[in-house]
């Protein structure tokens, strides 16, 4: 379960402390996982900490997301991020249904 965002006019030093432990151990509410739509040449993946500053990254979890990668049709454009919304990726239309990707957004 993800850490819940602190309000900005503070919170209570538990929840700091929480919230700081949690991102010192690895564990940052900006990653995930997503499949890729089979036959779409797009997919689009919903996370409110986008915006159009992030770097994101995608880290495929099956040999055919692999492939999908090694094609070089995966990517995404800088356009095709909606700030506090939601985020696009391009890759060939295909009949695959296990093209599975983690992904990570800094920034």
């Amino acid at each position: 379960m993800p850490t819940p965002l602190l309000p900005p006019q503070g919170a209570p030093p538990r929840d700091i402390a929480k919230a700081v432990n949690a991102a010192l151990l690895g564990k940052i509410n900006s990653v995930g996982e997503v499949t890729l739509a089979p036959g779409a040449s797009s997919t689009v993946v919903e996370n409110v900490l986008v915006s159009a500053s992030s770097k994101l990254f995608l880290f495929p979890q099956t040999a055919n997301a692999a492939a999908e990668m090694g094609l070089g049709v995966v990517y995404i454009q800088p356009g095709n991020v909606i700030n506090g919304v939601s985020f696009s990726i391009n890759h060939a239309s295909s009949s695959d249904t296990d093209r599975t990707f983690f992904y990570a957004i800094l920034g």
